[in-house]
């Protein structure tokens, strides 16, 4: 009977020992988890702090990447704006010339007009209505280098037109000698005058073509 008491008091001291023990490392790591989250708790204090400074950074490096975007766009506006600029002049200049041009060939095609109609025109069968019908050639030809001194003499300078006017009176005379010449080979018959003014009528023709082509702008 003693062994048995003696040995179920050694059972339940180990068992005693055991349920101790237990509730030792229960406490232990009851105690040692708030550390553990404590200790968490810092370093995830400590990640946030690096967060707030990484956000802090890329704030600032968009706000620099923001005013460097800006200052390239108004650049590049500034060029645009000066390229039109530049543009627009060229176009101007570029617009007065062919204005210029194309008033001397705008004025190149109608004497090819008339002179084309004059071409084409129908002939006339007896002398007399020959003569009339170059002497209205003539006329034509005459009104139109009329119509071409009066546009020169507000083109050009002053120098320029008294040149063109001594120029202007000297081709008159030689003109109408030259007429006078080329209907000789006709003297005393009925081709005579014809010959005469169907030469002024040719050589007043040539003269609107050298005038316009020479001074015209």
């Amino acid at each position: 009977m003693e062994k048995n008491k003696k040995f179920l008091t050694v059972l339940i001291t180990v068992a005693l020992s055991g349920v101790l023990a237990a509730c030792g490392d229960s406490s232990e790591e009851s105690s040692s988890q708030p550390a553990n989250n404590s200790s968490a708790q810092n370093e995830d204090g400590g990640s946030t702090d690096r967060d707030s400074a990484d956000s802090e950074e890329n704030e600032e490096e968009n706000s620099s990447g923001s005013s460097d975007n800006t200052q390239l766009n108004e650049q590049e506006n500034t060029d645009n704006s000066s390229a039109a600029s530049n543009d627009g002049e060229s176009v101007e200049s570029s617009n007065q010339n062919e204005n210029h041009e194309s008033n001397k060939d705008e004025y190149l095609k109608k004497l090819n007009k008339m002179e084309e109609a004059d071409r084409y025109a129908e002939a006339k069968t007896t002398t007399a209505e020959l003569v009339e019908q170059e002497a209205e050639r003539y006329r034509n030809w005459d009104e139109e280098l009329n119509k071409i001194y009066g546009l020169l003499e507000d083109q050009l300078d002053k120098g320029q037109m008294d040149q063109l006017r001594e120029e202007q009176r000297i081709w008159i005379q030689q003109r109408d000698e030259a007429a006078k010449k080329s209907s000789l080979k006709y003297k005393g018959g009925s081709m005579e005058p014809l010959e005469y003014v169907a030469t002024q009528a040719s050589l007043t023709r040539e003269r609107c073509y050298l005038l316009v082509a020479k001074y015209m702008k």
